[in-house]
């Protein structure tokens, strides 16, 4: 995905994939195996701590009556409510995404490791954002497999369950992307195999991107 030479000397891969598309267990297999892995959502939940300067200008911005009686943000609210407008979720993205990116880079230049994993969700609607990252790598599911996944896994009704499907890129937008996917409509034993042959391409692919840096 580079268009230009990386701003950093880890090799950097994005995990992506839509909602319920089951990012995580890949995810997980990775970490298994030694891959560091930075989560896009477990940054930006640091960066929403109560003190933090983001839940701040997020109560600035929506009302104090999205954050819960002990300071922090409530998340099942604000969830809502971006889900179902469109102008709201633009407008939590101006907020949190450019402090992510800044915190996401800043680990990658810091990182020791021959390559990481960088789990962004949200990378096909984050633009040019992260054209510094050097592969992608989607995690891809039918339509129809995420929304049975959303419904199970969180009790959503059908309804709300489309609204989250629907806030997200398309399916099309993010095998754009792709350098690499991954089908995740089978059993998690089967992406064991697939995980391992990943690991050993990217730390090939690492040691080559080394050597070739002056």
């Amino acid at each position: 995905m580079t268009t230009s030479q990386p701003q950093h000397n880890c090799f950097a891969i994005v995990l992506t994939g839509g909602i319920a598309s089951g990012k995580s267990a890949i995810q997980r297999l990775f970490a298994e195996l030694g891959t560091t892995v930075f989560d896009a959502d477990v940054v930006s939940r640091e960066l929403v701590a109560p003190g933090q300067p983001a839940l701040a200008e997020i109560a600035d911005t929506f009302g104090i009556d999205m954050l819960t009686s002990h300071g922090e943000l409530d998340r099942a609210r604000m969830r809502e409510q971006v889900f179902s407008d469109t102008a709201a979720r633009r407008k939590l993205e101006e907020i949190l995404h450019p402090r992510v990116r800044a915190e996401l880079l800043a680990r990658v230049r810091a990182c020791a490791s021959p390559y990481c994993l960088l789990a962004i969700p949200l990378l096909a609607e984050s633009g040019s954002a992260y054209a510094w990252v050097d592969r992608v790598l989607v995690v891809d599911v039918p339509r129809e497999t995420q929304l049975a996944r959303l419904m199970q896994r969180d009790g959503a009704t059908a309804e709300s369950a489309l609204r989250a499907l629907d806030a997200q890129a398309s399916r099309t937008a993010r095998l754009a992307l792709a350098d690499d996917a991954v089908d995740n409509t089978y059993d998690v034993q089967a992406l064991v195999p697939i995980v391992r042959r990943l690991h050993q391409r990217y730390l090939e692919a690492a040691t080559r991107a080394t050597r070739r840096t002056p």
